[in-house]
């Protein structure tokens, strides 16, 4: 009878502080994540150091829990000229994540007016498929508050297992 409940509880201890399951709906994370891939996000990362550029977070907004990656860090000045992406008023290189067709990349249209400064205890957010993503071009910075996990592993489709980068 106690090994069952210590099962129970050290899954739920585990699903609430260390690890968490999710599956992805959308194709705003298109080539790096599929819709349809099964992600375990990392949850401990998030209580002892704040995300880096370049890196998948995981975060809460409007209710929902999205999973973009981070492009601007606090006090950070981001600029979108010509399809390519600056921070401080150098060039990124995305070509790690992001492909191009016919060479050029497009992006969606932004509520937000660029360049544009990141506030102190937030982040930029963008999903590698810029032409298809509701992102912090459209709801601005997301607070550091709302960051749930930090970095992700792939564990479906068994092909693609793996630590996405």
């Amino acid at each position: 009878m106690k090994e069952p409940f210590l099962a129970i509880l050290c899954a739920l201890l585990i699903s609430q502080f260390l690890m968490m399951h999710t599956r992805i709906p959308s194709g705003s994370m298109i080539p790096t994540i599929e819709p349809g891939d099964h992600l375990i996000v990392n949850l401990m990362p998030n209580y002892y150091r704040t995300p880096k550029r370049g890196e998948i977070v995981v975060f809460e907004y409007g209710g929902e829990h999205l999973i973009k990656r981070v492009i601007g860090e606090p006090n950070d000045v981001v600029d979108l000229k010509d399809g390519k992406v600056y921070i401080n008023n150098e060039e990124i290189d995305e070509t790690a994540y992001i492909h191009t067709y016919n060479g050029t990349r497009e992006y969606a249209g932004s509520d937000i007016e660029f360049p544009y400064i990141v506030p102190e205890g937030c982040y930029f957010m963008m999903g590698d498929n810029r032409e298809g993503s509701a992102d912090s071009r459209i709801f601005g910075s997301i607070s550091k508050n709302a960051i749930i996990a930090i970095g992700a592993l792939k564990i479906f489709p068994f092909q693609a297992i793996g630590v996405l980068k």
